[in-house]
């Protein structure tokens, strides 16, 4: 039998990630995301998230898009679902591509109900961007890496654009 050893979890303050050089268990807290952290023990940098994590409790979930300085793109799924299945190792390699730019979070529906209710999914999969704890853009459906780079890059520009428009007139 073999396991999967996951190399990053979530908790209410940040993310725990192994040093890859010395093994040792790092805490990357999520106001600091998107800076360079450093090993504890080794003081060799960390590597930027470059893969999804689980967002296992609704305390974890808030804490995640409420803090991170970074964007939290969220896959909601479900263990039965066809699309879902394929989605998965889509959305594992935009984690790798823009490893540092966003975070990539995954939410199992069945694990924890009431964030799919909080958020109104209705259909799964489902991609949600969230930018300082606020839901910025949506998606429903399967997609492909690079329509999930879009998605998210496309959203991240409109969300800009809008700003900069709004500082205009604050003036």
């Amino acid at each position: 039998m073999r396991y999967l050893i996951r190399m990053s979890e979530l908790d209410d303050r940040g993310t725990l990630l192994n040093c890859p050089k010395c093994g040792r268990r790092n805490r990357m807290r999520y106001e600091g995301l998107g800076q360079t952290f450093h090993c504890a023990q080794c003081k060799n940098d960390l590597p930027a998230l470059n893969e999804p994590v689980d967002a296992r409790s609704d305390l974890v979930f808030d804490a995640l898009i409420s803090r991170s300085k970074l964007p939290v793109l969220v896959d909601f799924w479900a263990p039965w679902c066809g699309p879902c299945k394929i989605v998965a190792p889509e959305f594992r390699k935009v984690a790798q591509e823009t490893a540092g730019q966003f975070i990539l979070a995954k939410v199992n529906t069945e694990e924890v109900p009431s964030l799919a209710a909080r958020f109104r999914i209705t259909a799964i999969p489902t991609m949600v961007l969230f930018e300082n704890g606020m839901e910025v853009a949506r998606q429903a459906g399967a997609m492909p890496a690079a329509q999930i780079r879009k998605f998210v890059g496309g959203s991240i520009r409109k969300r800009k654009q809008k700003d900069t428009r709004h500082s205009i007139f604050a003036i």
